[in-house]
């Protein structure tokens, strides 16, 4: 999931060394919602943070995640999301185009999602590069390959800790700015709506066999 979006919401270039050197500082809280941003070394994108706990089961919240067709009701600014191909119950691809504002050209990706968790903590982690290929590149639409966000999903008692970083190459002509604005604002906005989502029907006795609650 999110994405995103996931996602979106946006996401990142220099992984490692990026969240090796990072600088956090709290950009926005809300909602039990806390939003970090950092510069990133040789990027004017700065790597985001977010850590918010839900209630929830792990199998509810990664449900939520793999749940492509449903991003685009909690993912910030998606206008499309679809599955390209699913390799297993726990590791998918997915194809995703985010609006942007007139006069910046939409942007879109394909993301590879991988689902693990460690047997002992229970703890799951979630990453999500953006791949090339799968999906031709489309005509007015910048193509994101450089970037990578990852989801680290912690059970406590009957809620779920959710720590999510993100950072994002997003190619072409784009103001850092306006990055940088979606960057903390997309995420509060995902997160918030996130909440609403796990809350759907859908979702509510959902079990996975690959996940242990």
């Amino acid at each position: 999931m999110y994405r995103s979006l996931i996602i979106i919401s946006f996401l990142l270039i220099n992984f490692t060394t990026a969240f090796g050197q990072n600088q956090w500082k709290l950009k926005t809280e809300k909602d039990g919602i806390k939003v970090y941003t950092s510069p990133v070394l040789n990027s004017k994108v700065k790597a985001v943070r977010v850590e918010c706990t839900f209630q929830a089961t792990l199998s509810q919240f990664i449900a939520v995640i793999l749940d492509v067709k449903g991003c685009v009701d909690w993912v910030y600014h998606t206008r499309s999301c679809e599955l390209v191909k699913q390799i297993s119950p726990a590791e998918l691809y997915y194809y995703s185009e985010i609006n942007l504002p007139w006069p910046v050209e939409n942007r879109d990706f394909v993301a590879h999602l991988t689902v693990t968790q460690n047997p002992h903590t229970k703890a799951v982690t979630i990453d999500g590069p953006a791949v090339a290929g799968f999906v031709p590149v489309k005509k007015d639409i910048v193509r994101i390959n450089g970037s990578k966000g990852k989801w680290v999903v912690e059970p406590v008692g009957n809620e779920v800790k959710v720590e999510y970083t993100l950072q994002i190459d997003p190619g072409g002509a784009i103001p850092a700015w306006l990055v940088n604005m979606f960057a903390a604002e997309g995420p509060l906005q995902s997160f918030q709506k996130l909440k609403l989502q796990l809350k759907k029907s859908q979702y509510r006795n959902v079990r996975l066999s690959f996940i242990q609650d």
